[in-house]
């Protein structure tokens, strides 16, 4: 019996050290995996647009195509609010008869603010500032061309769908006032204006 308690006590002494050492570990901490990076709108980009746009000119009820290319600049504030500015321009094919004439828009530019909110890759926003573009009556074979000024605003989603590129689908009105043609008749005021839907694709840098 006295031999027994003897070697019990040896191996307990024998293992305490080991017990101490285990003790002695910390455990480390499991923090898993990094969280993903949130896309970032700020900067520079670059793209090209393609739309529809009808309206109204001189009684006629013109209609066409748009294709153009846009720049701008976005910055992205850590609340997720969005200012911006961009420039745009585009040729058209908007073009309608009416009784007065047949009025024609040869291209179309805007240069816009942006403002709107950005939830990772996605943005809403919306947009104003000024348009331009240039107009061309014809009636009884006479064709006169005048350059429009006025304002454009609307509103639109964009959303990344590939590293540094950007998919927006937008809608604008655009009132380009009033301006005076000459024509057969004499002078002509023809006032313009219109709803355009239109796609882009943006480089981001």
């Amino acid at each position: 019996m006295k031999r027994l308690l003897l070697a019990a006590a040896a191996a307990t002494m024998a293992g305490a050290p080991a017990l101490a050492a285990d003790m002695g570990r910390r455990a480390q901490p499991y923090y898993g995996p990094p969280p993903a990076q949130l896309f970032n709108w700020t900067g520079f980009y670059v793209g090209s647009n393609a739309g529809w746009g009808w309206g109204s000119a001189m009684g006629a009820d013109p209609s066409g195509y748009l294709i153009g290319l846009q720049a701008g600049y976005n910055f992205q504030y850590a609340s997720g609010l969005l200012a911006g500015l961009e420039s745009d321009i585009a040729i058209s094919g908007i073009e309608g008869s009416g009784a007065a004439g047949t009025f024609g828009l040869d291209y179309l530019g805007t240069v816009r603010g942006r403002l709107g909110y950005a939830m990772d890759r996605y943005l809403a926003y919306g947009t104003a500032g000024l348009a331009y573009g240039r107009g061309d009556v014809s009636f009884a074979g006479l064709s006169n061309e005048q350059t429009h000024v006025g304002y454009a605003l609307g509103a639109g989603v964009e959303a990344m769908i590939a590293p540094n590129i950007t998919a927006r689908l937008e809608y604008l009105y655009v009132d380009l006032g009033r301006e005076t043609y000459t024509t057969t008749l004499g002078q002509a005021r023809a006032s313009f204006d219109a709803n355009i839907v239109r796609t882009a694709l943006n480089y981001k840098f």
